[in-house]
């Protein structure tokens, strides 16, 4: 009897425990409810500090400078950087760009070569600007900026199937969108608007949307293109100035310098963008005379280069070394001369490149 009064005291203390720890929570649960407005204002505070503790270390370890602001829809930015590509190419010099606005060159027309760095150096001002403005020092050596209303972009490009959606009826949706919304105080930044489309109708597109913005809004923008005839606006248009990204073209090779510089330019180094994705040979030669071809006569439709001109032409471009290569022997040869045969073929291959 002695053994049934320990079970029964023990399986009743089970229940107990749980009616203890019931009461214990109910009660901890309604103290916290009654600091509701302390523990928020204590979390309010520590995710401020946290904020403020990322702000510092990220601008201390990456040198950024702290930003003054301005009332007259300037913005100077000497030797700014994209923060992110800056990090992911820590291997490699990260090549800095100014910027220069204020409110009689407020729209930067920039055109040059894909690959060149119109895209980041488009971001890169809009991202200075937001992080300026959620109190971040920026990547930089100096920044003087206005404060915007709005930050209205066009860049990229996808397919929406579900809706029906065009890449191109999804850019004149986002087009149209800023151009309702903006203000002299808004940045717009349109990249390469109007390729979509057939060339004249994205070329007619592109210079009725610079015009408008020019005459009608006057946001600071930054509007990239390959449509080169449109740097000729800037002989009309009030506060539109051209830029370009500069490259160093020799022996066939261009060299990406990824700096803006004032001016326009006339050429998109297309095929050599393509040489560089190691197109087939005889498709950019194609490439190259139906160019020329085009350059010499605008109004050319297709070109008249006969396909089999093309592959002869390819035939007699061979570099000298091919025929060395052809006749050398490996068999007639000692190890020592093949050797030497090898090194030099290399460094006429590289001269020949």
């Amino acid at each position: 009897e002695e053994l049934k009064e320990k079970e029964k005291f023990i399986l009743s203390a089970d229940d107990k425990i749980i009616k203890l720890e019931y009461e214990i929570f109910n009660q901890l649960r309604n103290e916290v409810k009654s600091l509701t407005k302390e523990i928020q204002h204590v979390a309010d505070v520590i995710s401020y500090l946290d904020v403020i503790r990322s702000f510092a270390e990220i601008a201390i370890s990456n040198h950024y400078v702290k930003p003054s602001f301005n009332h007259e829809n300037k913005v100077e930015i000497i030797n700014g950087r994209h923060p992110v590509m800056e990090v992911i190419n820590r291997s490699t010099n990260y090549i800095p760009n100014d910027v220069h606005i204020d409110e009689n060159t407020y729209f930067l027309l920039i055109s040059g070569p894909n690959m060149g760095g119109k895209s980041t150096y488009m971001r890169q001002v809009a991202v200075a600007i937001i992080m300026a403005q959620m109190g971040c020092f920026v990547a930089a050596d100096s920044a003087n900026l206005p404060l915007f209303d709005g930050i209205y972009t066009r860049i990229g490009a996808s397919d929406d199937m579900i809706s029906g959606q065009s890449t191109f009826m999804l850019e004149m949706n986002e087009v149209n969108y800023a151009l309702q919304h903006a203000t002299k105080n808004s940045l717009i930044i349109f990249d390469e608007v109007g390729r979509g489309t057939a060339t004249f109708d994205g070329m007619a597109l592109a210079q009725a949307i610079i015009e408008y913005i020019c005459l009608h809004i006057q946001a600071v923008t930054l509007f990239s293109t390959h449509y080169h005839e449109l740097t000729a606006l800037s002989s009309s248009l009030k506060g539109l100035t051209n830029l370009h990204a500069a490259v160093v073209e020799e022996n066939d090779k261009v060299t990406f310098l990824y700096k803006m510089v004032p001016g326009a330019t006339n050429k998109s180094y297309g095929v050599n963008v393509a040489k560089l994705a190691h197109l087939p040979d005889s498709l950019l030669d194609r490439a190259k005379d139906i160019l020329l071809e085009r350059e010499k006569n605008p109004s050319v439709t297709l070109s008249t280069i006969p396909i089999i001109q093309q592959v002869e032409n390819k035939k007699s471009k061979e570099p000298d070394w091919y025929k060395e290569l052809k006749d050398f022997n490996p068999l007639e040869s000692s190890p020592m001369e093949a050797l030497n045969f090898i090194y030099q073929l290399k460094q006429k291959m590289k001269e020949g490149e």
